[in-house]
């Protein structure tokens, strides 16, 4: 067995602990890791500046997400984090802080290590997400991870070179099979070049939701690294969706990341002779929450295998959504300019432009397309009038 494969063994057993343990806690009725950061931060998104309000969303996420392998981040992240909302420094500043803070610690408890890692990712998500650069591609994927985990990992943006299996909590300790390190770049250009046909249009917004679950399921399948892949596939997936000019609700990876990875477990394994059937539901829910606002009820526990009760059988909270429009018949780069639409109704084309990074002949070719539909019309004139919502 290789170093790198047995440090990556080490690792996933502790990370397994991890969550065993967050089970024993959920069981006692003890209370999570502490949440206050998420009040904290939420306060900048009350305020109404939308700068602060971008900021403080991708921090959220960032954080969030560190929950998918157990981890936590400490307050020093948490008040570097403010001040970057506030502007009284850069990303690029925030995360020299980082780096300087755990240089200056050279003798750390096993948490000050954990925390480490969460932290360092932490801020470089949140560079990674207030960035609009994105091209869709494996190596996209690849540099993505690199600069997650450079100098966290060693073998960080680096296709594994061995097979791996990983013990999971909501599946009672056994492990999804993932794909042969022989055949991931051949897997991984298959995906993408899939995708990259596959065209959306003429989609019903519920068909297209099921259709980036299925994507984000199989990508996250190869699994073509031996560490942090659900952290680098979120991130991914959050770039890309935002490229059909959606604002992505970040408050579903900020609070259910866990679920998440276990939605992504579920949708990847079988065991016939336990009568277990892989499934996508809950990770359609939780994409529904993530882009069309619903509030469909994400508890982990409905996906452990051994989940006896109605919630196992889809027993989740009706969806609500705050506009309704996941009813309507309409692409997902339609939907997302209805929301935008519904939220200001005197936006302009060019700002429009501006906020879903599509070309003003796009932006016009939906508009028109909204109009024939009959889900928005314009109201007393051009340049002074507004748009008003018939849906």
């Amino acid at each position: 067995m290789t170093k790198s494969s047995t440090s990556f063994q080490r690792r996933k057993e502790q990370k397994y602990y991890r969550y065993k343990s967050k089970e024993k806690l959920s069981k006692r009725g003890a209370n999570m890791p502490d949440k206050n950061w998420q009040f904290e931060l939420e306060e900048y998104i009350k305020q109404g500046e939308p700068d602060k309000a971008e900021k403080s969303e991708a921090w959220q996420t960032a954080i969030g997400l560190q929950a998918v392998d157990g981890l936590n981040t400490s307050d020093y992240l948490l008040d570097t984090a403010k001040e970057h909302i506030e502007g009284k420094i850069t990303i690029d500043e925030a995360q020299k802080r980082i780096h300087s803070y755990y240089e200056q610690r050279s003798v750390r408890t096993e948490t000050e290590n954990e925390t480490k890692e969460a932290d360092i990712v932490s801020a470089r998500i949140a560079k990674l997400l207030g960035e609009k650069a994105f091209q869709f591609s494996p190596a996209e994927w690849l540099s993505i991870h690199r600069r997650l985990f450079e100098g966290v990992f060693g073998h960080a943006g680096q296709v594994r070179q061995y097979n791996i299996t990983k013990k999971e909590w909501v599946l009672n300790g056994d492990t999804v099979t993932y794909a042969d390190w022989n055949s991931i770049k051949e897997t991984l250009d298959y995906d993408f070049s899939t995708e990259k046909q596959f065209s959306y249009e003429g989609l019903t917004v519920d068909e297209a939701v099921k259709h980036l679950a299925k994507f984000a399921s199989d990508i996250w399948q190869i699994h073509p690294f031996s560490e942090g892949n659900t952290r680098a596939t979120a991130v991914f997936m959050i770039k890309y969706m935002k490229t059909f000019g959606f604002s992505v609700n970040n408050d579903a990876f900020e609070k259910n990341s866990w679920y998440f990875r276990n939605a992504l477990v579920r949708a990847n394994y079988n065991n016939l002779q336990k009568g277990v059937h892989s499934t996508t539901k809950f990770l359609e829910m939780f994409f529904s929450n993530l882009l069309l606002d619903t509030h469909y009820e994400l508890k982990n526990r409905y996906m452990h295998i051994d989940y006896v009760g109605k919630s196992n059988s889809q027993s989740i909270k009706s969806k609500v959504s705050k506009y309704q429009f996941d009813t309507l018949d309409c692409t997902l780069e339609e939907l997302a300019v209805l929301e935008l639409v519904a939220k200001n109704p005197t936006i302009k084309q060019q700002e429009l432009v501006e906020v879903t990074g599509k070309s003003i002949a796009t932006v016009k070719r939906i508009m028109k397309s909204l109009q024939d539909k009959n889900h928005i019309r314009r109201e007393s004139g051009k340049r002074y009038g507004k748009w008003k919502i018939m849906v």
